[in-house]
């Protein structure tokens, strides 16, 4: 997004000074796997823009461990210190808008958006979920999914709506379900495509090339098909080093 697609009463016809980095802030909850791999990607100039800010809901989250070691300002905002859900997003927006985000990333931020909060930055949200969207929306994605003998799994980038993991689907990663897989080894593929995929997206949303419209997810401005693009499973595993099962 460029810094043109926003109105001004002060420019006044002026040229506008060059703009910066493109700024990133991360919300998560927990442990922030997702997060290093954003912040992985920024520091081999891989991601677009800078992190400027992570914050947590959970002030014990080990992924504000992580941004204090990267140099990334960490802040904790708790979610139980506030009565409504409403009012806590009241507070995050403010937070949110005072580090001036090109883009806001949800990283594991295991929250239930108000309707508020989500206009107030739609088009500039994209969130990663451990399933090959619009399949298995929700928590439990593993176990479901072997549950129901599914032959493929993934993960999907998506930019944020008001729908639960509804919004406009950017990019997939596959994986083959093999008959040994469990709960947790699927759980460790997954976020390994997540891991490779994730600031990709970003990145893609940060150059201008992936943008959101009334009509959905463009990518260099022709609209994406439901799923968006897909890397099947022998490409991510190429790009993972796995093996891959040629029978």
């Amino acid at each position: 997004m460029s810094s043109t697609d926003y109105s001004s009463d002060t420019l006044n016809g002026m040229t506008p000074d060059p703009v910066g980095a493109r700024r990133v802030v991360v919300l998560i909850s927990g442990s922030g796997s997702n997060l290093q791999a954003l912040i992985d990607a920024q520091q081999h100039d891989r991601l677009g823009g800078e992190i400027v800010a992570v914050i947590s809901n959970e002030p014990d989250a080990y992924g504000l461990k992580r941004a204090n070691e990267a140099g990334i300002e960490a802040v904790v905002l708790p979610h139980r210190e506030y009565d409504s859900r409403d009012a806590y997003d009241g507070a995050l927006i403010k937070v949110i808008e005072r580090h001036e985000p090109d883009v806001i990333v949800l990283a594991g931020f295991m929250r239930i958006l108000t309707p508020r909060f989500v206009q107030r930055f739609m088009g500039r949200m994209l969130n990663i979920h451990p399933s090959l969207l619009p399949a298995y929306q929700g928590l439990n994605t593993h176990a479901r999914a072997l549950a129901d003998g599914a032959s493929h799994h993934g993960c999907s980038v998506h930019f944020v709506t008001e729908e639960l993991d509804g919004g406009p689907v950017v990019l997939q990663a596959e994986l083959q379900v093999s008959v040994d897989d469990t709960v947790e080894t699927l759980k460790e593929k997954v976020h390994a495509r997540e891991h490779l995929i994730f600031p990709i997206a970003v990145q893609w949303f940060l150059e201008g090339r992936l943008q959101y419209t009334a009509d959905g997810a463009t990518m260099d401005s022709h609209p994406l098909p439901p799923h968006g693009m897909r890397l099947s499973h022998a490409d991510a595993a190429e790009e993972l080093d796995e093996e891959v099962d040629d029978a």
